[in-house]
């Protein structure tokens, strides 16, 4: 039997000293959606800065497999060239870079096997922004310099369309959306999935789900995946909240009550 694509054992990270993740357990395969929800503070963001390796969290316990291959001692670069992606709740700006040379940048490291000329490129990238029907002007700005909300959450759709990696994380994907840019971004991923990509989605809000119905729902509380189901546990949350799921499955009220100003 073949590995899965992400298998997350008993993982434990910290960050500035102060455990985050305790003990969390996930498995995601090819051709699945999977969304984690849970109040501020119970390690979503946490997690997926974690499986992107980002610095200064730090895993102390636990093993993150990627088809196989523990991938906690390898760079950010080394991960997205194995075809991890990730999608940020707040894209950075990077001015004086058009889109259009930062993803042929981008995919020319990822897939240096298949690197492509200027022309070669633009065209490549003409056919993802017709099926993801992006203003082609936007691929010509700098990158998020002066975006909409919504127009970042697109370029960030258009930068997993033209990767074309195996997993993708999306953190927050529909934080600060209006009804008409959530709905675009949510077609946008739609139209992206397949059997060889497989997803995970981090929301408070069932909001996204209705427009990108995910096969598995799972709630992180005070780091670790507390209780998992389909669509139907997120309609659940929306109308008890966490509080009401956490009392019932008996947490410790920190494990449930969002932590003000908590981000990770």
């Amino acid at each position: 039997m073949a590995d899965p694509l992400l298998q997350i054992e008993d993982l434990h990270a910290t960050v500035e000293d102060r455990e985050i993740l305790k003990g969390l357990n996930l498995t995601v395969d090819k051709g699945e959606i999977h969304a984690l929800m849970g109040p501020n503070g119970s390690g979503k963001s946490t997690l997926a800065y974690v499986l992107m390796g980002r610095p200064g969290y730090e895993v102390t316990r636990g093993k993150v497999l990627y088809k196989g291959e523990d991938i906690l001692g390898l760079a950010p670069d080394e991960r997205a060239q194995r075809g991890i992606f990730l999608a940020f709740q707040y894209p950075t700006e990077v001015p004086g870079v058009s889109v259009v040379n930062f993803l042929r940048t981008a995919y020319n490291t990822i897939h240096p096997d298949d690197e492509k000329s200027a022309i070669a490129f633009r065209m490549y990238l003409q056919e993802k922004i017709d099926l993801l029907e992006i203003p082609e002007e936007l691929v010509d700005r700098y990158v998020n310099q002066g975006f909409s909300g919504g127009e970042k959450k697109r370029n960030e759709i258009l930068q997993m369309a033209v990767l074309r990696p195996e997993l993708a994380i999306m953190d927050e994907t529909d934080s600060g959306l209006d009804i008409d840019a959530l709905r675009h971004v949510s077609e946008g991923v739609n139209k992206l999935m397949s059997d060889d990509i497989g997803v995970i989605l981090i929301t408070h809000y069932q909001r996204l789900l209705n427009y990108i119905r995910p096969h598995f729902v799972h709630v992180l509380m005070g780091g670790r995946i507390v209780t998992s189901g389909g669509f139907d546990l997120a309609e659940r949350l929306e109308a008890e909240g966490y509080a009401g799921l956490g009392q019932e499955l008996g947490l410790a009220r920190e494990e449930y009550v969002e932590e003000e100003g908590a981000a990770v």
